[in-house]
């Protein structure tokens, strides 16, 4: 093989299509845009992913879930892994240097998977509940990352409603003062004198005493 025989492959170079040129280039009169409609004029375009107005698909399909930003600088590391680390302390340096986690990772969580085979000390790494333990339980130390609080103004705020939610919630749980009693009002005083009885009719008046 020589440098000057070299040519590309058969097919890889097309023509530029000169559209517009004459009916005999395949493409002329309408220059393969057809007849009328939106694309056939200048500046006929509409944004990707549009159908006419009816919803989009990427509108019509359901959302499910939630993705984390920090996904791509979080490495998992399983308890198992660790006894391929050959370190007194494991940190994530320890770890990118045995190779459990990529160069990239900005940090690292241990999970419960695996079995440990040795005391291990384990620094500056989140841990899982069930992989703390574990780690724990063979004699060894978990040593999780210290986490700075949050500044700014916003951050201010977060905390003054959480203030103000803890408060709320403090004075739901205190127990409401028992009202007094009220004083049982005293019987009302007997009808002193009892309703006189109806006399019948007729009595009283003596005969004839109409028109006197």
């Amino acid at each position: 093989m020589k440098l000057n025989a070299l040519k590309p492959a058969p097919g890889a170079n097309q023509p530029r299509r000169r559209v517009g040129r004459g009916m005999g280039s395949g493409l002329g009169k309408t220059a393969g845009r057809g007849h009328k409609g939106q694309h056939a004029r200048a500046g006929g375009f509409h944004k990707v992913g549009f159908e006419g107005g009816q919803m989009p698909l990427q509108r019509r399909l359901p959302k499910r879930g939630f993705v984390s930003h920090l996904r791509d600088d979080t490495a998992e590391v399983r308890v198992g892994d660790l006894n391929r680390v050959k370190a007194e302390v494991i940190d994530l340096a320890a770890l990118k240097v045995a190779g459990v986690v990529p160069q990239i990772a900005k940090r690292a969580k241990l999970i419960l998977s695996g079995k440990i085979s040795g005391k291990f000390a384990v620094k500056g790494i989140a841990a899982s509940k069930g992989a703390k333990a574990a780690v724990e339980a063979a004699g060894g130390s978990v040593e999780l990352p210290e986490v700075k609080p949050a500044e700014g103004k916003r951050a201010e705020r977060r905390q003054a409603l959480i203030a103000k939610a803890k408060v709320r919630a403090e004075a739901k749980a205190e127990p409401k003062p028992v009202a007094a009693e009220k004083p049982v009002k005293a019987e009302k005083k007997a009808k002193a004198e009892p309703k006189a009885e109806a006399k019948p009719k007729g009595e009283g008046k003596p005969k004839g005493a109409k028109g006197e």
